[in-house]
């Protein structure tokens, strides 16, 4: 069930005694390891065998925190804002999320399609709503909400120049980060930024991009990596995360870190 906004905010109001106790709790009982659970689409989800080497940012961001902090990627391909709440996956990650958790979410690739109104928002009204049920969701249980903007595709105008194509679900995303005071972590800008310096050329070593497979949204291992060390270098920049949390900023990751499991069987 889809809790509306008024019934998460009281939820969250009553929660708040809880949720301190629970975390005073685990200080006393010993150190429990926090999460960070992803929300979001086909960009950072996790990736199996059968689609290699198609790869998901949070199947390396990992390699790139400190091991007592467990990442728990709940991001599903296709899914904008508002499916991922209508399938209630939201509902699971709630149930399971803890007090000191983080949730970080990031959605717009999906929400944009106006053809398909299970997926489609509208980025200063039904975007913005679908993700205060996240925000509210994991304040009403003690967890940090995180929201971070949506990755960019490959784009390139005829000279050159590295072309944003989110239109204003960014925008909208970052006024709803300053009207809730979450922290944000603006993939968008820090990788349409990267994609320029790479160029039209040496963007296609980043995606799953090949002379048949003509992929401009979807990462190979080096191109999840690189949008990784964005999204830890800006939960550090946010002071969302510690110095202590984070690892490898600097550091070179083997593209054979990355692995792809079989798929699941029914």
């Amino acid at each position: 069930m889809v809790l509306s906004r008024r019934q998460v905010t009281a939820a969250a109001v009553s929660a708040v005694p809880l949720a301190v106790a629970a975390a005073g709790t685990a200080r006393a009982g010993g150190h429990r390891p926090r999460t960070l659970r992803i929300a979001g689409d086909s960009t950072a989800a996790q990736k199996y065998a059968d689609a290699a080497p198609e790869t998901g940012w949070g199947m390396a961001l990992p390699f790139l925190l400190r091991k007592d902090l467990r990442v728990d990627n709940h991001a599903v391909n296709g899914r904008s804002s508002k499916s991922f709440v209508d399938e209630g996956r939201l509902d699971v990650v709630l149930d399971a999320i803890r007090p000191g958790d983080f949730l970080l979410v990031q959605f717009a690739h999906n929400d944009e399609k106006k053809e398909d109104p299970a997926r489609y928002t509208e980025p200063w009204t039904t975007y913005q709503d679908h993700l205060r049920l996240y925000v509210e969701g994991a304040r009403a249980r003690g967890a940090r909400p995180v929201l971070a903007t949506p990755v960019e595709r490959r784009r390139f105008d005829a000279r050159g120049n590295a072309v944003p194509s989110h239109g204003e679900y960014p925008a909208a995303m970052r006024a709803l980060a300053r009207e809730e005071g979450v922290a944000l972590l603006d993939v968008q800008a820090l990788s349409l930024a990267l994609w320029q310096r790479l160029g039209a050329e040496g963007t296609k070593a980043y995606f799953n991009w090949t002379p048949t497979e003509q992929d401009n949204t979807h990462f190979n291992p080096p191109g999840a990596i690189a949008v990784a060390r964005l999204v830890a270098r800006e939960l550090l920049r946010t002071r969302v995360l510690a110095h202590r949390d984070v690892r490898r900023l600097d550091e070179e990751i083997p593209d054979s870190w990355i692995e792809w499991p079989a798929p699941a069987t029914a």
